[in-house]
């Protein structure tokens, strides 16, 4: 299946499966519920997004710099910085940094953009999620399906029927005895661990230090008791000095959990002697990133923080779910990112109803709308095409001809695909029968010219 199919195809198949309409709609309408509460206690709500977007503009226009600074104040503490230009070069780099055959990992979307799991596991490393959705995703040999809740797509029956299968024979469905059959499973690992894995949330150049926020404590595990750790980081994650965490650690939390804060933010600078990991390891991740800074309406992508919250509120995301996109980043955000990051997945764009609720709830004020027209242009080939049909509709007499034009040829050729090459067109677009009566000629019919 070509990427111009992947998405129109994957939803249709999603759309059927009334189960995911049902868990989706549930579970997304319950996050963003707590998130308009929490967000309505915050007066100056307005004025702190609008200050979380001037901080990632800022920090995205001046990002070799700022990158630059944060490799020496990180290797001044420590730290070893790595840079890796695409994902193939980040999974060598943290593969041949590890020596074990197992190491335990704090969530990340950086590591599951590289395929970092995969690249480990084929030279014998096995790489244990300690994040309880991101477990349960992975003990099923699955993807996940959600920025902040990868196992969105799962009810608590069929983690229970997971959980009996694999790490804990007879437990019930119970939510409190899952995690405590999450916990028991993972405490062994966390204890025995001499390397772990991470990505960060922020990344601060003033002082070199790394940023992780998370909700369940196994991050924290993962962070301070492995001899190793290495972070793999995108470096649109970069943030100039420690004062601007302040709000980020405000917007963040309400607009992804609904929470007012995360419940555990750790901070780390490079190596503390005899305290905490000993070999600190940093690999800055491009994979595409560059590319995207280089177009000044899509660059605004790389301003996410992850909080997930414009998949909570997008109609189309909540009825095909995250799998459909075919892509680690989903829903809106997913859908102007990754188009941009890969130079595939040009379906995606369209994959939007335009009603601008993403933007609505951003937290830094992503214009993810304007960016998905932007991303909707005709490519080089189509815009010839375009500008024909620019001509005809803008006058009367070419535009009565052209529907006369196309009655005709829907009578003769009715499928509703064009043939090659206009089929490219017709894969991810409708092609309307045009009607065999115009407004116009109606009235005409019926009123007589006027």
């Amino acid at each position: 299946m070509s990427q111009a199919e992947a998405f129109p195809k994957a939803a249709e198949g999603k759309l059927a499966d009334t189960r995911l309409r049902a868990t989706l709609r549930g579970a997304t309408h319950t996050i963003r519920d707590r998130r308009t509460a929490v967000v309505a206690e915050v007066g100056d709500w307005e004025d702190l997004r609008e200050l979380g977007r001037t901080v990632k503009e800022e920090a995205l226009a001046d990002l070799g710099s700022l990158l630059a600074r944060f490799e020496e104040r990180a290797t001044a503490a420590g730290a070893t910085v790595h840079w890796a230009r695409d994902a193939a070069e980040a999974c060598r780099i943290v593969a041949d940094l590890i020596t074990v055959t197992e190491v335990v990992k704090v969530k990340s979307m950086a590591t599951q953009e590289i395929g970092l799991n995969e690249a480990l596991a084929a030279r014998g490393v096995h790489a244990v999620e300690t994040d309880l959705a991101e477990l349960i995703v992975q003990l099923a040999d699955d993807k996940p399906s959600h920025l902040l809740v990868p196992a969105i797509h799962y009810n608590r029956s069929q983690i229970r029927d997971l959980f009996d299968a694999s790490i804990a024979a007879g437990v019930d469905d119970d939510p409190a005895a899952l995690a405590e059959a999450a916990r028991l499973h993972l405490r062994e690992r966390f204890l025995t661990a001499s390397v772990g894995v991470s990505g960060a949330n922020f990344a601060i150049a003033e002082t070199g230090s790394l940023v992780v926020v998370e909700s369940e404590g196994n991050g924290r595990m993962c962070l301070t008791l492995p001899d190793t750790l290495i972070s793999v980081v995108g470096i649109e994650k970069i943030v100039p000095r420690f004062a601007d965490l302040g709000v980020f650690l405000r917007l963040l939390p309400r607009s992804s959990t609904g929470e007012r804060m995360n419940p555990y933010t750790s901070i780390w600078t490079g190596v503390t002697p005899g305290d905490g990991p000993q070999a600190v390891h940093i690999v800055l991740v491009d994979n595409g990133r560059t590319r995207v800074l280089r177009d000044p309406v899509g660059r605004q992508a790389l301003h996410c923080i992850r909080c997930s919250a414009c998949l909570n509120v997008c109609p189309v995301y909540e009825r095909v779910g995250g799998h459909a996109y075919g892509h680690t980043y989903s829903g809106p955000i997913g859908a102007i990112l990754a188009p941009q990051l890969t130079g595939g997945h040009r379906s995606l764009p369209f994959a939007s109803t335009l009603c601008g609720a993403c933007y609505e709830v951003c937290p830094v004020k992503i214009n993810i709308p304007e960016v998905l027209v932007h991303l909707r242009e005709p490519p080089p080939a189509e815009q010839p095409v375009m500008g024909a049909v620019s001509a005809v509709l803008s006058r009367p007499r070419w535009y009565r001809a052209g529907l006369r034009l196309a009655r005709w040829f829907a009578a003769m050729a009715p499928a509703r695909r064009l043939p090659w090459p206009l089929s490219r067109w017709t894969a991810v677009r409708d092609l309307p029968r045009p009607e065999q009566e115009t407004f116009r000629d109606w009235w005409t019919r019926t009123h007589g010219r006027t």
